[in-house]
């Protein structure tokens, strides 16, 4: 009798996931494949025709995975030279790192907008130093977009990493070092492979905001560089192509799915090899 009760408090639970998960779900992929004459692929077959939108896909996923391995690459050692201060000099480093999430993404990249600008900050510094005679072009390119991301969605990667580090003892490395390993080779073979959990979470965060992010494509990239998430904003809002919007949010759904297990085998392949 408990336990058909414990099973009854679930139910408001399944109720919602129902009704703001998977309805929204079916009701965004259901029409994709919707025709005249039934169930067809066409329009995911003219989607991948379109050299425009193959285009733009290609762009969108270079970007994010671009992305996540800059955020990997500065993630991890920040992160472990976090973990390794004192509590107190952590709970800092962590409120700092927190600290630019509490500001608006539309706010964050008009910040971007003023130092990557013609008159911006980087070009007017270039300019004074005589490296160049003329302002170069930093806004509106995919550099712009890949700088703009990185900032964003880089204190993702810091905190989902940082948490498993600190749980990861010091006397691991004190004991690889006395068998003779640098710290360069202990911090690879045992504090990295450790840390596989939380750059699997981090990495996974940093992708999947990276492929969906429209303010920052948007204002860094402008018109000449659409990604998957503006080109839905123009599908829906200029063309009133909803049908073809449902398209491209799908194939967005599904490239993620794809990425993650891919992330999730190359994790898992990588801690064997960290074990052995």
């Amino acid at each position: 009798m408990k336990k058909k009760c414990t099973y009854l408090l679930f139910i408001p639970c399944i109720v919602l996931i129902l009704y703001f998960m998977i309805t929204p779900l079916i009701g965004t992929i259901f029409p994709t494949f919707k025709e005249n004459d039934g169930f067809a692929l066409k329009l995911y077959m003219n989607f991948f025709k379109d050299d425009y939108m193959i285009a733009v896909f290609y762009r969108t996923l270079k970007i994010s995975l671009v992305a996540s391995i800059i955020c990997m690459i500065i993630g991890v050692p920040v992160s472990y030279y976090i973990s390794r201060t004192s509590q107190k000099v952590r709970g800092l480093f962590i409120a700092l790192t927190i600290f630019p999430i509490l500001t608006n993404s539309v706010v964050r990249s008009f910040a971007w907008m003023s130092i990557l600008g013609k008159n911006g900050v980087i070009n007017t510094l270039l300019l004074k130093l005589n490296v160049i005679e003329e302002p170069v072009s930093l806004l509106y390119t995919e550099g712009a977009i890949i700088t703009g991301t990185v900032y964003i969605f880089l204190p993702l990667m810091v905190i989902s990493l940082v948490g498993v580090m600190e749980n990861i003892e010091s006397d691991l490395l004190e004991a690889a070092e006395s068998l003779g390993a640098n710290r360069v080779k202990a911090f690879f073979k045992i504090i990295f492979p450790l840390s596989l959990p939380g750059l699997i979470v981090g990495t996974v965060l940093v992708f999947t905001g990276s492929l969906t992010a429209y303010t920052t494509p948007q204002l860094l990239g402008g018109n000449k560089n659409t990604v998957l998430a503006t080109l839905i904003y123009q599908k829906t809002m200029s063309l009133g192509d909803w049908q073809g919007a449902s398209v491209v949010a799908t194939i967005m759904i599904i490239t993620t799915l794809i990425v993650i297990k891919s992330i999730n085998y190359l994790a898992s392949r990588m801690d064997k090899r960290g074990v052995s």
